[in-house]
């Protein structure tokens, strides 16, 4: 009986060994499988941030209040990556640094009033258009001879240095005119008003902005629809981009659904022409 109950105590004591062994294991594996399940989900959600540049000089596109960078840009960055499942961080630097930096790969995207030319397609990738725009010049009011992009001839331009407005300046007073001021540090217009330049080029937005909110600098704006054409601004990715295809399909959808025209009501106070922007998609 001794020997029986002996038996029996040794294979309860087995079995008693396996069933812990059991649940050890089975815990192993649980355990497994929730930390490979945790790192693919941190995986997941490390793939859905973006990072961005932009250069906060532009009012109303971007520019710092109350210690943030606020504007058109911004609005449309947030809704834009809202709706296509992005979490974004955005970096204010310099208009020639934020190129740089795309470049090299240090960041995802740029936003910043970006017109898309052939040029910068060659290095980067581009959205479809969210903004168009065009070349304004402004001069005093005062002025009578200035009436048209051809008066420009032999005359000082303010420009600033790497935009679009650079290059209006040049298609007429050649690449290398000495006559072409080059600001960098956002003292464009500034400079007609001190008698430094007989006028400035600029996106069509910002100098109406400019004209508008500084009343006693007595500016005006002069449209030339013939040699300015219209311009698109886009959303500057780094070269075949991953991004450039969700953020086009959040972009119509945004303008489909109204957000779009809210936000462009927002900041510049009337209806965008959606007919041009949605030709462009």
């Amino acid at each position: 009986m001794n020997k029986h109950g002996s038996s029996t105590s040794k294979k309860s004591h087995n079995n008693i060994v396996y069933i812990v062994l059991g649940v050890v294991i089975v815990g192993i594996v649980i355990g497994t499988t929730k930390l490979v399940g945790h790192s693919a989900t941190t995986k997941s959600k490390s793939e859905k941030k973006i990072s961005v540049l932009t250069y906060a000089n532009w009012n109303p596109f971007e520019y710092i209040k109350n210690g943030k960078v606020v504007g058109f840009d911004l609005d449309i960055l947030k809704s834009l990556s809202k709706e296509a499942g992005y979490q974004y961080t955005i970096k204010n630097t310099g208009w020639d640094s934020m190129f740089t930096q795309l470049n090299s790969g240090s960041a995802d995207a740029a936003i910043s009033g970006i017109t898309i030319t052939k040029d910068r397609q060659k290095t980067y990738s581009f959205s479809k258009p969210y903004f168009v725009s065009r070349q304004a010049i402004i001069v005093k009011k005062t002025d009578t001879v200035i009436k048209n992009a051809t008066d420009l001839k032999n005359k000082k331009v303010a420009v600033q240095l790497g935009s679009t407005g650079e290059e209006a300046a040049e298609s007429i007073l050649g690449k290398n005119s000495s006559n072409i001021s080059k600001d960098k540090g956002g003292t464009t217009f500034l400079q007609v008003v001190h008698g430094q330049a007989d006028a400035a080029i600029g996106d069509e937005t910002t100098v109406k902005k400019y004209v508008a909110s500084n009343p006693s600098y007595k500016l005006k704006v002069i449209y030339d629809d013939k040699n300015f054409e219209p311009e698109y601004f886009g959303l500057m990715f780094t070269k075949n981009s991953k991004y450039r295809s969700t953020y086009n399909a959040a972009l119509k959808k945004i303008i489909d659904n109204g957000e779009y025209t809210k936000i462009y009501e927002k900041w510049f106070g009337s209806k965008p022409s959606l007919d041009v922007i949605k030709s462009q998609q």
